[in-house]
């Protein structure tokens, strides 16, 4: 049986990679696609993350990256996947992801969408919250594998956030009577 995990795994985290090794463990192969999605902004480009997520799953053996940029369904069908596979964090993520589900299914109801818990270590986490982190200077090793860790502290560093600091007021006066 073949599943995808589609996502846009910028960057990819302890969290997806979770995921991907208990997946590669339920299925007979799995497909990390890999969204491109012009409305958004990522941080790393599509071929910097299909890079990162190879070097963090090389130990994976039924393991396919790939890219789309149609409806995850098309795509599913496309490759003739029977499974979406998709991670849960938070009651938050299932009202979202169900809904996903439900009408990925309209769309095409031989696909099945399969949820894996998110293991409780990664329930907080999020391609996000390690953007941020990193941003600011924090440690984000903990968070990402080795080498996505070292290339986000190489991104933040060439371009440090900008902090606005407002300009200096005139002291205010006491009115005199």
């Amino acid at each position: 049986m073949i599943a995808v995990y589609p996502g846009s795994f910028d960057p990819i985290t302890l969290g997806h990679l979770d995921i991907i090794e208990r997946g590669c463990n339920l299925f007979g192969s799995v497909i990390v696609a890999v969204a491109r999605n012009p409305n958004k902004a990522p941080l790393f480009s599509v071929q910097q993350r299909l890079q990162q997520i190879q070097t963090c799953t090389q130990h994976l053996t039924n393991l396919e990256l790939d890219t789309f940029d149609t409806l995850t369904v098309t795509y599913t069908q496309k490759r003739k996947a029977q499974v979406l596979l998709r991670g849960l964090r938070a009651l938050s993520d299932f009202e979202y992801e169900l809904q996903m589900a439900h009408t990925n299914h309209t769309l095409s109801p031989h696909i099945e969408t399969v949820f894996l818990a998110t293991s409780n270590e990664y329930s907080f986490l999020s391609s996000s919250l390690v953007k941020e982190i990193a941003k600011f200077g924090g440690s984000v090793s903990h968070l990402v594998p080795e080498n996505v860790a070292i290339e986000l502290e190489e991104c933040f560093t060439k371009t440090p956030p900008s902090v606005s600091i407002p300009p200096p007021t005139a002291p205010i006066t006491p009115p005199t009577d």
